[in-house]
């Protein structure tokens, strides 16, 4: 089974067994994403499987860049089928040999670069009538208008990886201190999100904070996803479950303070098991059964 992911900034091919397993990978960076594609697919022996149907998973949905990147792929005579949101295969891989094993009604909801979202229903990945649905990065959870909202939506400015550190930059031009600029040399410009999550863990008040309130947006943004799709089981990916010491359980109080009781009882909440390579597996596992 081959999967196949378009990332904003290049591609993840890989070869999974009838179980899951992943026998071969390849992630190629570039801006040029078909051809970051072609380069992954190459390295895998995607050729040599001869007929086999790609699956694909994008995040960029109808976007200009996603459509003529498959027009390419298709082009080379490569068996590429109808696309489905990174999400939503994310979702499928965790529900088929992940976390949620075994569950046929799962959403997830996954923070990192980009937060990402996925929804499986009845097993059965629900991408929306134009690859948008769980398009998490719009969730509104602010009243104020603001410019960044209006670009990249207002859950994308506040936990995607720039957002947080952003918000951290705020603080230190408005007078904090925080040991991170210290790991970062001093400078400003090269605080990453690791010297923020870092510092946290070094009882740092002010990159602590930021860990906090990012844990809040995410864990109101968990709970509107649940609110919605009614799960079985959540599952929390990318900072939540890579960083699970310090954002895991402020989130899961978080997700208790905005559902009732009953709800909130029926649900399970896991971190991901799978990790990077979900989206590309669920591709794989849609390729070789569409009905899965």
């Amino acid at each position: 089974m081959i999967g196949l992911e378009l990332r904003d900034a290049g591609a993840l091919a890989l070869v999974a067994s009838p179980d899951g397993e992943v026998v071969r990978r390849a992630a190629v960076a570039g801006s040029d994403v078909a051809a970051a594609a072609f380069d992954a697919l190459d390295r895998i022996g995607a050729a040599s499987v001869a007929g086999a149907p790609v699956g694909v998973a994008t995040a960029m949905g109808d976007a200009a860049a996603g459509v003529a990147a498959l027009d390419r792929l298709r082009g080379r005579g490569l068996a590429i089928g109808s696309p489905v949101g990174a999400g939503a295969a994310a979702a499928l891989a965790e529900s088929w040999i992940g976390a949620a094993r075994g569950r046929e009604d799962v959403v997830l909801f996954s923070a990192g670069e980009h937060p990402v979202g996925g929804i499986v229903r009845r097993g059965v990945p629900i991408d929306g009538a134009r690859g948008r649905a769980a398009s998490v990065a719009w969730l509104a959870l602010n009243p104020v208008e603001r410019e960044d909202y209006r670009k990249a939506g207002c859950l994308e400015a506040e936990v995607g990886a720039a957002g947080i550190v952003r918000r951290l930059l705020w603080r230190i031009k408005a007078g904090d201190r925080s040991r991170a600029q210290e790991m970062a040399g001093g400078e400003l410009s090269a605080i990453t999100l690791d010297h923020l999550l870092d510092a946290a863990r070094q009882n740092d008040g002010v990159a602590f904070s930021v860990v906090r309130d990012t844990a809040r947006y995410l864990g109101m943004a968990a709970a509107n996803l649940v609110a919605i799709a009614d799960p079985e089981t959540l599952v929390l990916g990318g900072l939540m479950a890579s960083a699970a010491d310090l954002f895991l359980d402020p989130v899961r109080v978080e997700i208790g303070r905005r559902l009732p009781a009953p709800m909130l009882d029926a649900l399970t909440i896991v971190p991901s098991a799978i990790g990077a390579d979900a989206a590309a597996i669920g591709a794989a596992r849609l390729a070789a059964s569409p009905a899965a």
